[in-house]
């Protein structure tokens, strides 16, 4: 019995770290994976958008990997989907 009161009491404080970490970091970056997942999956032509790299742009065509932007006129660039870093604008071009 004493072995036994013994281990709980020197194993509480790294129970108690790894609950600490799960709420502090674990779960805060899942939930930024579901939102940039939400983000990348309701990209709409027409949207102005950032890449990661600082271009900003308008989406004027994409597909599941892609996303060709306009960032000029005459200027078309495409990027995979996953380097858009942000959307400036929620507004659809068929919305205006």
């Amino acid at each position: 019995m004493g072995d036994i009161q013994q281990i709980l009491q020197t194993s509480w404080p790294i129970l108690l770290m790894v609950v600490i970490f799960y709420f502090l970091l674990w779960r805060p970056q899942k939930k930024q994976q579901k939102e940039r997942a939400n983000l990348l999956g309701s990209l709409k032509k027409g949207q102005k958008i950032v890449t990661i790299g600082g271009i900003y742009g308008e989406i004027i065509e994409l597909d599941d990997e892609k996303v060709k932007v306009q960032v000029a006129e005459k200027v078309e660039l495409t990027f995979a989907r996953t380097a858009i870093a942000n959307v400036l604008s929620k507004k659809n071009k068929d919305e205006k």
